[in-house]
């Protein structure tokens, strides 16, 4: 989020010597074996509870998927307070600690549900003709275990998932080489960073789900909990040759002051010289090493900010932050005001996915599973069409759509980020749709069979009808997420690229709590009408609730359009010539945004 100064002692060789012996490669091994049993510990976790939520603690299918859907939004909610701790407090490697120590706790208290009997309600009657007399709801005390238990899940995910990569980041220093250097090893950090966590999610989803469903929750928490207890060992083995990023102020606070500034100051005439307004090379320089922010004339009212009116400086020469900004401390609030519309837009596409990990899973639960006599496919594991189809997108969008793309367009990336998430979010659309189809097809079959009033029979059709949602989901997450990432990474401040970090996964966070409200407004609104969304989903109507999902896509991509149309990309001023040699090796790094047209600008904007 903040500017972080990287913390070294000493100086002249002593100091060049420490450089050479923190961070660099060495230190990957470690990070990666922390992300990837992070990973697999969180995935192991997240892909099937809920079927432990409505098996083992008899909740119904409404209740766990909202359960589901609150756990997935605080734990994105969570990582602002993280990266908010990590880079004003206590920095990225003790974030990382505190994080995975929470998220043992919550994994321990899980585990001790699904082994201690006391700690759940006792298994539902198998054949009571009334599943709601037959099965005990849980108690006070066992719903305490869980959410206690979730909360710390979601700490603790709020203190590893900001701070992970850019601590990985940090161990590669541009003061030791070119910055063209630099840049390359850090792409082939991300990229080992991306196949590794796709890697260790497809071992989650398959391994750690046949042993929940097939041997037992017990050793199937148990697992991705000692998983993580190695992560946090092995990531603090490596302590001594990290480099370690200092904490160096929150942009959350740079924001705050100048909105109070320009409150302060709103009856006061904006200039009509832009020049008369308040500028500090200086007291930018940390946060506008790439060269700062140039004034643009949209949300005008914000200037008022940078207005300088008796009593704004000290009598040191110092501004007084709560009462003036400088131009480019407001162009970063503007640069954030501007790029939300767009960012919205990734709201409706979280929560169409956040309905894989549930009702999906209950569909594929009645469905026949059996690939061979002996082997049955867990219900959870398909989410692996989503995580698979998702790595092998990318590597074909790379590989094969960018050179394609080049030929047509001349960019260099093939597409600007923005035409990329158009096409993810119009993908996604046929997704909810081909879902939506998909249940009408699975419902009939068991009506066409007398199932309706049977649910936990078999309906005679195959889980692999699943597979193409689950695969549509992913390939519009190649598209879509990834272009929303690039994006926020460009058009954010350049201070701020942690916060657009954040910004994504708060975006997910939007995404589950919205679904939560979808579901709840739509089992309201068709309560004695149908009942779309009820336990028994023979008789329910999900694929209704998939056509106003599909419906509620279709308007989002139209939103995202409009906001497309209409937004600005920000200006930025170049570094100053003095520091010319400096600046060309960093602008190697700082490529210039593409243009909404798709023709690269290189001179003023980024």
């Amino acid at each position: 989020m903040a500017t972080a100064a990287v913390e070294r002692e000493g100086d002249g060789e002593q100091q060049q010597q420490k450089r050479w012996k923190q961070g660099g490669y060495k230190t990957l091994p470690f990070i990666m074996a922390n992300e990837i049993c992070d990973r697999f510990a969180t995935a192991g976790f997240n892909a099937n509870l809920i079927s432990y939520l409505t098996q083992q603690l008899n909740m119904t299918l409404v209740d766990a998927s909202n359960t589901l859907t609150n756990f997935g939004g605080t734990t994105s909610l969570t990582v602002v307070l993280g990266a908010f701790f990590a880079d004003s407090y206590i920095g990225r490697f003790w974030s990382i600690v505190a994080g995975s120590s929470f998220y043992q706790i919550g994994m321990l208290g899980l585990v001790l549900s699904a082994v201690v009997p006391s700690l759940r309600p006792p298994p539902c009657a198998a054949a009571a003709p009334n599943p709601d007399a037959a099965c005990q709801r849980p108690s006070g005390g066992h719903l305490a275990v869980l959410y206690v238990s979730m909360l710390c899940m979601c700490l603790g995910t709020g203190g590893i998932r900001p701070s992970v990569v850019a601590f990985g980041a940090d161990q590669f220093d541009n003061n030791k080489e070119g910055a063209e250097a630099w840049a390359n090893r850090k792409r082939r950090y991300f990229n080992v960073y991306f196949f590794t966590m796709g890697s260790a999610t497809l071992l989650a989803l398959t391994l750690v789900v046949y042993i929940q469903d097939n041997v037992g929750w017990g050793w199937g928490f148990g697992i991705p909990a000692i998983s993580m207890l190695v992560s946090i060992v092995v990531f603090v083995v490596a302590y001594p040759l990290y480099v370690r990023a200092t904490p160096g102020g929150s942009p959350f606070t740079r924001l705050a002051q100048v909105l109070a500034a320009a409150f302060r100051k709103r009856n006061a005439d904006v200039p009509d010289d832009t020049g008369m307004l308040y500028q500090d090379k200086e007291l930018d320089a940390l946060i506008s090493t790439k060269g700062r922010l140039l004034h643009t004339d949209k949300l005008k009212f914000l200037d008022r900010a940078a207005i300088v009116t008796p009593g704004d400086v000290s009598d040191s020469g110092r501004p007084r932050p709560w009462r003036l900004s400088t131009v480019h401390r407001v162009e970063e609030l503007k640069s954030v005001a501007r790029l939300l519309p767009i960012w919205s837009a990734g709201i409706i596409l979280a929560a169409a996915g956040s309905h894989n990990g549930s009702f999906t899973i209950m569909q594929a639960r009645t469905m026949e599973r059996h690939v061979t006599r002996s082997l049955e496919i867990p219900p959870a594991t398909l989410s692996i069409f989503t995580t698979g189809t998702t790595l092998v997108s990318i590597i074909l969008y790379d590989r094969a759509f960018v050179p394609l793309a080049r030929r047509v367009t001349g960019l260099p990336s093939g597409v600007t980020y923005f035409q990329r998430m158009g096409i993810g979010l119009t993908v996604a659309v046929f997704g909810v749709g081909a879902a939506a189809l998909v249940e009408t097809r699975r419902r009939g079959t068991a009506a066409a069979h007398g199932l309706l009033d049977t649910p936990k029979a078999v309906v005679p059709m195959s889980v692999f009808w699943l597979v193409p949602q689950y695969a549509i989901h992913g390939i519009a997450d190649a598209f879509a997420s990834v272009g929303q990432m690039e994006f926020l990474y460009d058009q954010s401040p350049e201070s701020m690229r942690s916060t657009a970090v954040a910004l994504f996964w708060l975006c997910g966070s939007f995404g589950s709590y919205l679904s939560t409200v979808l579901v709840t407004v739509v089992q309201k609104a068709t309560r004695g009408h149908g009942d779309w969304l009820q336990d028994n989903i023979n008789r329910g109507r999900i694929d209704y609730y998939y056509w106003l999902i599909t419906f509620v896509m279709v308007l989002n991509l139209g939103h995202y359009l409009c906001c497309f149309y209409f937004y600005t990309l920000k200006p930025l001023e170049l570094a100053e010539a003095e520091h010319e040699n400096r600046d060309k090796e960093e602008q190697c790094d700082e490529l210039p945004s593409p243009q909404k047209n798709g023709a690269g600008n290189g001179v003023g904007m980024a």
